[in-house]
């Protein structure tokens, strides 16, 4: 009997995709995949370390695992994913009661590594690079949801920003060939999903080594064919996250305008408002191009959705810079915005400069940052009042037993009156309430 494996996943989209797979390859090896640690005979951490909070998270959460099952000495603990490829053999001397360490790149051999810790191999680490043969297939009984999928298109990161870890945790970017996310869509389709996400560390950054599927496609990069190719394939909804300023063409707005199953929603992380910090963090952008991009997507004929990542108390920032970033929330109204305070991460550039703003001055600022972001937004919110939106329903709100929830095309939550019978199905709502993050309404 293969023991019964439960994997538990932090972080961003990259790592559910990732658990998903692992999950794939682990049932195709003869594993039992469990939805409870009082099940599992292993247990699989699939970590984040996009913030110093989600990698102190991960040690606590270790603990807890081992805590939960004392009588299971045979238990196995792996720690997976980014915390994992970065801390490499320094994972075990921090708990040393994990049994096996398993970067981002070896989603694919976790059976076999799980087999060396069966076999009594103590500290079982691969960091090694992803094979050339691995499969991004996924089964649908792994998917997150039956409605709902993401397509990962590129893995890694070539941008170095000061103060950001992916590209030593997820490695150079690699591009996916474009035939086989269009053949993956369509399987997709015919499985019965309605929407599907693109997604990647930069997904505009698409860049292909042969661009087989994407003949016949017009777009001024890459990414914006396929865009176009992956729309060609009639697939309901399709949405794409994240990209990266510099790289964000005027031509992916052409092509949302062109296509409407291309969603109307864009994630667009400007991270600050000030050029001088702009260059701390090595972004590659100023203000103004960050600005010129945003004229775009308001000026366009559909209306698009628009969100964004900021960091707030970044090293050397100034009441001055911050103020910058201010005035520029308030210029763009963003529909939702993700604030984050900066913190170090070892190994990055900027975890050399000299952390200079205080953890109150830090706190101030998201503060007064999210007091702007909310005025522009609750007036966002309340201009859907009365409007009929498209929402695919999802799954039960975990609220209210007789409202369903689920995501517009401009991706807001929008929760409303309806039974089970529509999961799945995408219906017309008409907003009917605005709320702090979310729409209520009734079907049409």
């Amino acid at each position: 009997m293969k023991p019964r494996v439960y994997i538990e996943t932090f972080g961003c989209q990259m790592n559910v995709a990732d658990s998903e797979r692992a999950a794939t390859g682990l049932r195709a090896s003869g594993y039992d995949l469990c939805q409870s640690i009082d099940e599992a005979d292993v247990v699989l951490l699939n970590t984040c370390s996009v913030r110093e909070k989600a990698e102190r998270k991960v040690y606590t959460r270790i603990g807890e695992v081992r805590a939960a099952r004392p009588d299971k000495r045979d238990l196995l603990v792996g720690v997976m994913g980014c915390v994992a490829q970065l801390e490499g053999e320094a994972v075990f001397e921090h708990a040393s009661s994990v049994n096996m360490v398993i970067g981002t790149r070896a989603t694919d051999r976790i059976p076999v590594l799980i087999e060396r810790a069966r076999e009594g191999e103590r500290r079982v680490l691969d960091l090694g690079e992803r094979g050339e043969q691995d499969s991004w297939d996924v089964s649908p009984v792994e998917r997150h949801s039956p409605h709902v999928a993401f397509i990962p298109i590129i893995e890694g990161c070539n941008k170095f920003c000061s103060f950001c870890i992916v590209p030593y945790s997820r490695g150079r970017e690699k591009s996916r060939p474009a035939s086989e996310i269009v053949a993956e869509t369509r399987r997709l389709q015919a499985l019965g999903y309605k929407e599907i996400h693109l997604i990647g560390q930069n997904v505009n950054s698409y860049r292909p080594r042969v661009e087989d599927g994407l003949e016949g496609f017009t777009g001024a990069t890459p990414f914006c064919r396929l865009l176009r190719a992956v729309a060609a394939t009639g697939l309901p909804r399709i949405k794409f996250t994240t990209s990266f300023p510099r790289d964000f063409h005027p031509d992916i707005v052409t092509a949302l305008e062109e296509n409407p199953n291309l969603c109307d929603w864009v994630h667009l992380p400007v991270q600050s408002g000030s050029d001088r910090i702009l260059k701390l963090m090595r972004r590659g952008h100023k203000r103004s191009d960050y600005l010129e991009r945003i004229q775009r997507i308001k000026n366009s004929s559909r209306r698009l959705a628009l969100t964004s990542d900021i960091i707030v108390g970044f090293p050397g920032e100034t009441d001055e810079d911050f103020h910058e970033t201010v005035t520029l929330v308030q210029e763009c109204e963003y529909d939702s915005l993700y604030i984050f305070k900066y913190s170090k991460r070892a190994g990055t550039p900027a975890a050399e400069f000299h952390d200079n703003v205080p953890e109150t001055e830090k706190t101030a600022r998201f503060l007064e940052l999210e007091k702007v972001h909310r005025a522009a937004q609750e007036k966002i919110y309340r201009s859907y009042v009365g409007r009929k939106l498209s929402v695919l329903a999802e799954r039960q709100s975990s609220r209210s037993e007789s409202d369903l929830t689920g995501h517009s095309t401009c991706h807001k939550v929008v929760n409303f009156k309806g039974d089970n019978s529509l999961e799945g199905e995408i219906v017309d709502v008409v907003v009917t309430e605005a709320k702090t993050n979310s729409l209520y309404g009734s079907l049409v």
